[in-house]
């Protein structure tokens, strides 16, 4: 209560918060607009008998159940900062580029014009699919009308990219993770009053089961997310005329989950996209690529499949995501260049051998605690048999993370206020 008592007292932050606040609601906001053309009610059933389709609706926050103007959410522009990232491990230019902040300013502007075309073609990929599927969702659109709504979606999924940079520059939060916060937070009370319409006595125990499990979720997801080792490093102590430099120790922390959401994303991506291509060869006139369509859609509807396969790609994308964002050997040389040494392991090479066993010892429980999150959900409706996305691990994941990513940089924000104030 102090604290916030500390927020609300100071002008500028509590300012900040508010215009934060205010970017959510408009973001809500649109996401309520629909894009005309649509058949509402069969557009609501088929992403309720649609696993897919509902998980891709929870991270566009609900805007693509509504068909609305953003109901893209921010999915293109995190795909074009994930090729980004890829093509900066790859293409040596982009390396040196990220080295230098007008190098990042550059790539950040390519990321956000690559959004433009990747929001194009997702935005015609789901009318498409949406057209071809036998629930009636859009029964009749001229080609003036499939472009506007290209045009409408494309522009509603850069709309939030501006809000989101916005939010970012208020340092209260991401704004991408915010917006993504929101629109997760928001399918809560839905799900909520769908449970007290069908609540039955004999789900009692059932709902007892979800509340506990959910709270063990919350409290794994702050340990992992905090939880670090720490390796110790010594600085050689240097004589330079009559003074002394260095001789200090300290720690070079690393974290047991260095990737975050990032590996589920992945792993939601390319899980996603065996059955929307072969949603488009449903109907098909070739007899033999109609069958081989839908052998694909019902291969990965069996939830045993579906769970095991994203399963080991979380896993497996832990370990991938870590790799391109963590670098021993740049760390060694940092370390070797400023006189420091982990004690008992030699400067360079042999640092740097050490980091990369150490670090994959730890990634390993990162990684299988993602993996779990992931397919938590999956295990809850097998032995439940109430399908609840909005209270799924990876949800939970994502909120939790967000959180505890803002109350840190609130946090930080207050403590340097107080110091200039002092």
């Amino acid at each position: 209560m102090e604290k916030l008592a500390a927020i609300w007292k100071t002008k500028d932050l509590r300012a900040s918060i508010i215009f934060v606040l205010l970017m959510l609601v408009v973001f809500r906001l649109a996401a309520h607009i629909p894009v005309p053309g649509v058949d509402p009610s069969a557009l609501r059933e088929l992403f309720a008998s649609n696993q897919i389709l509902g998980l891709m609706n929870l991270f566009s926050g609900g805007g693509m159940e509504n068909f609305s103007i953003v109901m893209m959410g921010v999915g293109p522009y995190i795909t074009s900062s994930i090729i980004f990232q890829l093509l900066g491990m790859i293409v040596p230019a982009l390396e040196e580029m990220n080295k230098e902040e007008a190098g990042r300013q550059k790539i950040n502007m390519w990321t956000r014009w690559a959004t433009i075309p990747l929001a194009a073609i997702q935005a015609y990929a789901m009318i498409n699919l949406l057209r071809s599927s036998s629930a009636g969702v859009i029964t009749s659109l001229s080609p003036f009308d499939f472009v506007a709504m290209v045009i409408t979606i494309s522009a509603g999924t850069i709309f939030l990219m501006w809000i989101g940079e916005l939010i970012s520059e208020k340092k209260i939060g991401n704004g991408i993770s915010l917006l993504i916060f929101a629109g997760i937070i928001a399918s809560l009370p839905t799900s909520v009053q769908q449970l007290m319409v069908n609540y039955d006595p004999s789900m009692l125990f059932t709902i007892i089961g979800f509340a506990v499990i959910a709270v063990i979720t919350v409290v794994g997801v702050v340990i992992i997310n905090e939880g670090q080792r720490n390796i110790p490093v010594q600085y050689a102590r240097q004589v330079r005329g009559q003074r002394a430099f260095g001789g200090s120790s300290t720690h070079l922390p690393l974290r047991v989950n260095m990737a975050g959401v990032i590996p589920i994303i992945f792993a939601i991506s390319v899980i996603l996209f065996p059955s929307m291509v072969a949603q488009f060869f449903v109907n098909a006139s070739n007899p033999m690529l109609a069958s081989i369509a839908q052998k694909t859609i019902t291969l990965f509807q069996n939830q045993l499949i579906y769970g095991i396969s994203y399963f080991v790609l979380v896993f497996a994308f832990t370990y991938f995501y870590t790799e391109i964002v963590f670098h021993p050997s740049r760390i060694a040389e940092n370390l070797q260049k400023q006189g420091g040494f982990i004690p008992g392991i030699r400067p360079g090479s042999h640092t740097t051998q050490y980091l990369s066993f150490t670090t994959r010892r730890i990634i390993f429980a990162g990684a299988l605690f993602l993996a779990i999150i992931a397919v938590l959900p999956l295990i809850m409706q097998y032995f439940s048999g109430i399908q609840s996305l909005a209270i799924g691990g990876t949800s939970l994941l994502i909120v939790v993370s967000v959180v505890i990513e803002t109350v840190k940089q609130i946090e930080s924000q207050l403590t340097m206020r107080q110091y200039t104030m002092d």
